[in-house]
């Protein structure tokens, strides 16, 4: 068996590390490489505290040398990675991120376009400390950043410098914190509306003479719970009327250059066939019938038959609808005193899922129905009933002991025999 490879060492004994050597003068020398090319450093010194030889100019030793440079022999970290900047990071990143989606990939122009104009870009990574990304955080915020900006910007940075950490360049995360406690949760949450304010304005959508003819999509929204991108998607041929299944496995998405694009759902969990009750196939019936057959049938991506189209023949995006619920909502609260909160597609979506929980659907079903990848995000649903829900439900659990005492009751009185059987 082959012995171990003999240590290297100086005339005090002491160990040489990788790249470190002695030359014939008695100098210390470090050898490393950039891009393929040698490069050395020198010292009468390998450590702080080695005495410097009479008669030699005073110089930091190798060893300090070699942290100057950026070179970490115990983590054989790259001196040349270490000095890139932020800036030349995160394009590094985004360079590895390819199969992304149109809206995906805007988000990422759209941060690096921010960080362009912050002298954090072109600070070194190697000289950015966890104080460091959290003050800049801070800044962002302070300087009138909403906190899904902070958060947009932190969703990039801190898997760039991830990507330096795996690569070996860095040796920990600067980015590696959790956000909450760092900067304020300023955004606003979509709240769901109460059924009662959800009944009144389906009422009004249907006896309002403008905004009659949307009543059907706003009543699939409310009861389907279906992302706006995703009923804007449908065609005819995801409708099944007769089986009542809603097929979604595609939605439709309009890019920053203004192109129709089919993507897939938002995640593999939202490619889910959904059921329909009655009411809503009846509204699907009536779409369909009020549908009027285009001159020229647009096709997106091999896609055809949309249900609702503009003025030129072209699908309708979630824009559309976007717009149409903030004229409905501002109209409805022109009329009435009582003023109803802001209703969008999203806030729908929310209610439905609301509204399944307040019912006692089971979670998982519910997960699967709002298509859901995360438990976490259907439950976080049930979380957010209140006091008048708990009371609903304690009525409801009295009201079937109380039915199930009295049914224990009348067994009592009234024990079955045979007698009470007629034969036949």
């Amino acid at each position: 068996m082959a012995g171990k490879a003999k240590s290297r060492r100086d005339s005090k004994h002491r160990v040489l590390r990788r790249g470190e050597s002695i030359r014939a003068d008695g100098k210390y020398q470090f050898k490393y490489h950039v891009n393929g090319r040698p490069h050395f450093v020198y010292s009468w010194r390998l450590e702080p505290t080695d005495t410097l030889p009479v008669g030699k100019k005073p110089c930091l030793s190798l060893r300090e040398l070699e942290k100057q440079i950026g070179y970490d022999l115990d983590s054989l970290s790259d001196p040349l990675g270490k000095n890139i900047t932020v800036g030349e990071l995160v394009e590094r990143y985004l360079a590895t991120k390819t199969a992304v989606k149109p809206n995906t990939l805007m988000n990422y122009k759209f941060v690096q376009n921010l960080l362009r104009g912050e002298t954090f870009n072109d600070k070194k990574i190697s000289q950015v400390k966890t104080s460091d990304a959290k003050l800049f955080l801070i800044k962002l915020q302070q300087d009138g950043r909403h906190y899904s900006t902070v958060k947009t910007v932190r969703g990039v940075l801190r898997p760039a410098f991830q990507m330096a950490v795996d690569d070996d360049v860095l040796m920990k995360n600067p980015f590696g914190f959790e956000l909450a406690g760092v900067v304020v949760n300023d955004s606003v949450t979509r709240e769901a509306i109460t059924k009662d304010q959800m009944r009144k304005f389906l009422k009004f959508i249907h006896d309002d003479n403008v905004y009659c003819k949307y009543y059907e999509v706003v009543y699939i929204l409310f009861h389907t719970g279906m992302r706006i991108s995703e009923f804007c998607g449908l065609t005819l041929r995801d409708i099944d009327l007769e089986n009542k299944v809603i097929n979604i496995d595609h939605q439709l998405q309009r890019t920053s250059a203004m192109k129709l694009v089919i993507e897939s759902t938002k995640t593999n969990a939202g490619t889910r066939k959904l059921p329909m009750t009655e009411d809503v196939a009846q509204c699907f019936r009536a779409i369909i019938e009020d549908r009027e057959e285009p001159e020229c049938e647009r096709v997106v991506e091999g896609y055809a038959g949309f249900l609702f189209t503009d003025k030129n023949g072209y699908p309708e995006v979630a824009m559309h609808w976007e717009h149409r619920f903030n004229h409905m909502v501002k109209r409805y609260n022109d009329i009435y005193r009582v003023q109803m909160p802001n209703i969008t597609p999203h806030v729908c979506r929310h209610t439905y899922c609301s509204n399944m929980a307040k019912s006692g659907m089971n979670p998982k079903t519910l997960q699967y129905l709002m298509g859901h990848s995360d438990i976490g995000v259907t439950l976080n649903t049930y979380t957010h009933l209140g006091l008048e829900d708990a009371t609903d439900e304690l009525r409801r659990m009295e009201d079937l002991e109380n039915a199930r005492k009295e049914l224990e009751k009348n067994k009592e009185e009234k024990p079955v025999s045979q007698k009470m059987f007629r034969a036949i």
